[in-house]
This record gives structure tokens, sequence and C-alpha cells, in this order.
């Protein structure tokens, strides 16, 4: 017999899961791309995108994946053989450094390991040891890890020594889902993609940029005509948006994604990914009282909002994940860059998402179906979870009854 008959839930760190709104507004003819409901709707758009960020600034939006805003950020800020300090605190923190690697940026990576967020000592000494860096990379929150940094402490760490770099954000696996704030935390660039927290394929880059980080570009050799975000930005025909063609459909999905989060209300948004957050980690200490699971993350307060990365022994990891899958319908993330490709000591670890289109329903499920895999799987394991799980959302729902205040932009 098989449980995975119906419809499957990916609870897999993006793509997310697309609301059925944004599925039917991407389900239409091809649009004219030269007047009409497209052109007309982009400048709200806009708008509306630069609200989620929390920024008043500047926009780019490319057609592309989170790894090409990665070369759209690098292409614009940086000089060949100007200095990069990059904070890793998992793989896609070294993603980018490895970009910016390879387009001839020096870069010096302070590696904070794999299971824990920036410690702002040798993030100082970093800064202090390269002080005419042309920009400090950090990541929100790495996807692999689920490491969640303090970008404003990294701001405030920056200005108190008086460091001229730009501050520039990785926002993929964070943006409306983890509370983010680019214009009141000082980020000078941040970087996000369509297929996480906004709900939509992936196929859509979004650079946000201050006007600091508009002024310094202006002096980079690297800019090409396609990730050039002038022309994106100051757009004088609607094509200069994409340097070509619109990304019609995504943008029509887009534009409901963004709708939704806004009638949510972004506050509501990050506090309902909160809650589902807390959930999970409940379970996930009710499970470790016997057995080998555990979080990636000890504390709490350190942890995304949007995945959470956990391990249990073995190759347990991946036995739960292709029976949640195969079995019941459930798919989990691979424990992505926790080991090196090939070592069997990758099979330990997964991660769960909840991000983006995710409810209590949804992620009340998932953790039902991890705990009856790990029954049928034999695997070691606490009692109490799900018990744990709902009270720690009846708990969020109690404290979060008062209206939130709105978010300024």
């Amino acid at each position: 017999m098989n449980l995975s008959n119906g419809r499957q839930y990916l609870a897999i760190p993006g793509p997310s899961v697309m609301p059925d709104r944004v599925l039917a507004a991407m389900h239409r003819a091809a649009p004219n791309i030269y007047e009409g409901d497209l052109v007309d709707m982009v400048a709200g758009l806009r708008k509306d995108l630069k609200a989620v960020a929390c920024t008043s600034q500047n926009l780019a939006i490319y057609i592309g994946n989170g790894h090409a805003t990665w070369e759209a950020t690098n292409t614009n800020v940086f000089n060949r053989g100007d200095t990069a300090v990059i904070l890793a605190t998992g793989r896609f923190g070294h993603g980018w450094a490895e970009n910016a690697r390879q387009l001839g940026i020096n870069t010096v990576v302070t590696d904070f390991g794999k299971a824990s967020p920036i410690d702002l000592e040798r993030a100082e000494a970093a800064l202090r040891a390269n002080p005419d860096a042309k920009a400090v990379m950090v990541t929100h929150v790495d996807t692999a890890t689920s490491a969640r940094n303090d970008v404003a402490a990294v701001r405030r760490l920056m200005d108190d020594l008086g460091h001229p770099g730009l501050l520039m954000v990785d926002c993929i696996a964070s943006l409306a889902c983890d509370e983010f704030r680019m214009d009141a935390w000082g980020a000078d660039v941040m970087i996000a993609a369509s297929q996480k927290g906004l709900m939509t394929p992936p196929g859509l880059g979004f650079v946000f940029f201050s006007e600091r980080a508009r002024e310094r570009s202006k002096a980079s050799d690297m800019r090409t005509p396609y990730w050039d975000w002038t022309p994106r930005n100051e757009a004088t025909w609607f094509y200069e948006n994409w340097y070509g063609t619109a990304p019609t459909h995504h943008l029509f999905g887009l534009r409901e994604a963004v709708t939704m989060i806004h009638e949510e209300g972004l506050e509501n948004v990050w506090a309902r990914h909160d809650a589902l957050a807390h959930a999970v980690w409940a379970a996930a200490e009710a499970w470790g009282k016997d057995g080998a699971f555990r979080l990636n993350i000890t504390n709490p307060d350190q942890r995304g909002r949007s995945v959470t990365a956990a391990r249990l022994s073995g190759n347990d990891g991946t036995r739960l994940r292709r029976w949640t899958e195969f079995e019941a319908g459930v798919t989990l993330g691979i424990g992505l860059g926790m080991a090196e490709p090939g070592d069997p000591a990758g099979d330990a670890y997964f991660r769960i998402a909840h991000m983006g289109h995710v409810n209590a329903p949804m992620t009340l499920g998932a953790l039902a179906t991890m705990d009856a895999g790990m029954k049928a799987l034999g695997i070691p394991h606490g009692s109490g979870a799900l018990d744990a799980a709902a009270q720690a959302l009846a708990s969020a729902q109690s404290a979060g009854q008062s209206a939130p205040r709105p978010v300024a932009v």
C-alpha cells in the first residue's frame, strides 16, 4: 500500500508552494509586450516589491535565478582586483564568494562554519584587516544551514569602524519570510529571487540597491549591457526593464503573489513564518529527547524562519526523506552543503521548508508525516512531537491577537 496519492506537498526550501491564485494569474494567453495590461502593471509592481523589501530606493529585475543576482551585484559594484569581505555561514555565502572570485575580485572569506551565525568579534577582525574592501557580503538566512545573521549588527559594526565598504545582503531564502528592513538596517544592496517567499516559479531575480551603491557603481569596469542595473532601474522604454522581451507570465504570477503578501500584511507574514518555524522546532526538540534528531542551529534566535536544517545519524536523513516523499507525498529538502559530494555523512542531513504559501495544516501535516516515517523505519525518536508543535502554534496565536503595526517604508 502507498499513501502518496493525492496532492503532493513540496516542503523543500525553494521552489516553494505556488498558490492557486498565482497559477491562475499565469494561466492566460501571451500578452502584448508593448502596451496594455502588462506594461501598465509594472510600475505598481515595482513599488510594491520595494515595500516588501522595506526600501524606497532602487530596484533592478533580472530574468534569472538567485545565482544570477550574485553576478548582477558583483559586476555592478566591483572593478577587477577590488577586495570583497565575505562573512560566510553556509554554502550560499561561499557560492557568492566563488562567483566574485571567478570574475577577478579578490575575495577574503571568513568562514563561521556550518552551524553558527556571524561572530561579530571575528567579523571585526576581518574588517580591520581589510579596511579598503569595496563591500562586505552577508547572507541573511543561508538556505543550506538555516543560520540567520543580524544584518543591523553588521551595519553598526561597519559604522563604528568607519569602514567604507557597501553592505551587500543575500535575502534569497528570507525575503517575505523573515523580518528584513533594508533601509532601516543600512543595507546598500539586497538580492532576492522569485521562487521562495515570493511564491512564484523560479526565473526572476531582484537587486535592490541604495543611492550610495548606485553612485559607486558608476566607476565599475565590469558592467556589461545585460547586467548593468542602471537602465533596468531607470527604464525609459518598457523593454529596458528586462534588456529585451519581458518575462510575461512570471510577472503576472508575481503581481498576484505580491498582492497576497500585502493583503495579509507584511508583519503578519513575518509572524506566520515565525509561528510555523517554532512549531517545527518544538517537534524537533521532542524528537531529540530520544535518538539522534538534532537541529543544525542550536539557538532559536539564530535560526531562519523559512527553513530548518536538521540531522539524524548514519543514512537516516535520506531514508526518512525518501519515505515521506514516495510513501506519503511530502518532499523534504536534501542536506545541501553539509558534506562533500559523495560523502556518506551527507545522508544524515535534511531540511524542512516552511516558507511562502504555507499554513498550520501544511506544517503540522509535514511533521505528522515525518513522525510516521520515523516509526515506520524504526528510527529512534522521542514522543510528544505533534502535541508540542500544536501547543507552539496555539501559544503563538494567543500572543499575536493584537493587530500588528504597519510596516513603514
